[in-house]
């Protein structure tokens, strides 16, 4: 693949994701109190904020594995409060999910793991689900020969492209990262990265993307949401976002690591503007 940055397409205004007035508590505590954010149909949204605000938690609320306190979450169109199960089973068809660790099963080969909820949604055949599951492999960045290994037999690198196969199982409009380069090295993170672009480019995906990685950020991100003061303080593009007068959010990509991350896109894009 190519080290330089793809152009991202103008993301389509149509917003997929809408929350209004989010409230998520632990006990006593607070993390959300009337948070508003849309994600727009096309674009990849990276989520940052400091450690505490609530990134995963926002994430697992939008996609129904949590209940938050009071607010509204329409996803697709959908009203999420008012689904039926069998409503909600039939938009989760529509959403891929790739946690921080991958959640595979260890005990299923990546092939299985892959047709699992090929097997659970859809009445297609084995040898349906397994040439569908080889198809989503490949489009992961898997060799073939990957598919008959187990979790455990597989580098960190590989195990996120078998959750990432597995979250593409079912054709979503949707996907959700979570922390998809952490514990990857500066290699294998900038595969990934390359990958998701590609990945959006070519089936037309959203992509809501927790993280902390600077890279991931300039280099995959057409807007950043920036997660403080229990809301979102910000979202805009990532130069819009660098230029917001806020303590947390200077620090963070006016820092040495996000110095370091601009100027690595911006020599990425000088390049290619040379070979264009």
């Amino acid at each position: 693949m190519s080290s330089v940055p793809i152009a991202p397409p103008t993301p389509n205004r149509d917003p997929v994701i809408r929350v209004r007035g989010l409230v998520n508590r632990f006990g006593d505590f607070t993390v959300h109190e009337n948070l508003d954010l849309d994600v727009f149909r096309g674009e990849i949204l990276g989520i940052v904020g400091g450690s505490g605000t609530g990134k995963s938690v926002l994430l697992r609320t939008i996609v129904g594995l949590r209940k938050p306190q009071a607010g509204r979450i329409e996803m697709l169109h959908h009203d999420m409060t008012d689904l039926s199960e069998e409503e909600r089973a039939e938009l989760n068809q529509d959403i891929g999910l790739l946690f921080q660790d991958g959640a595979l099963f260890s005990s299923m080969t990546v092939a299985q793991n892959v047709m699992a909820p090929l097997r659970e949604h859809l009445k297609i055949s084995d040898r349906l689900a397994e040439e569908v599951a080889a198809m989503k492999i490949s489009l992961a960045g898997l060799p073939p020969s990957a598919g008959a290994k187990y979790p455990s037999e597989l580098s960190g690198g590989m195990r996120k492209r078998a959750a990432l196969a597995r979250a593409l199982a079912l054709d979503p409009q949707i996907v959700f990262l979570d922390e998809p380069t952490a514990g990857l090295d500066p290699v294998g993170a900038h595969q990934f990265d390359e990958l998701v672009v590609s990945l959006r480019d070519s089936l037309g995906l959203t992509v809501f993307m927790v993280t902390h990685d600077l890279d991931s950020l300039h280099h995959d991100c057409d807007r950043i949401a920036v997660l403080a003061e229990k809301k979102v303080i910000t979202v805009g593009t990532p130069d819009e976002v660098r230029r917001t007068d806020h303590p947390w959010i200077q620090e963070y990509f006016g820092g040495p690591r996000g110095r370091a991350a601009l100027a690595s896109t911006e020599g990425a894009a000088g390049t290619a503007r040379q070979h264009a």
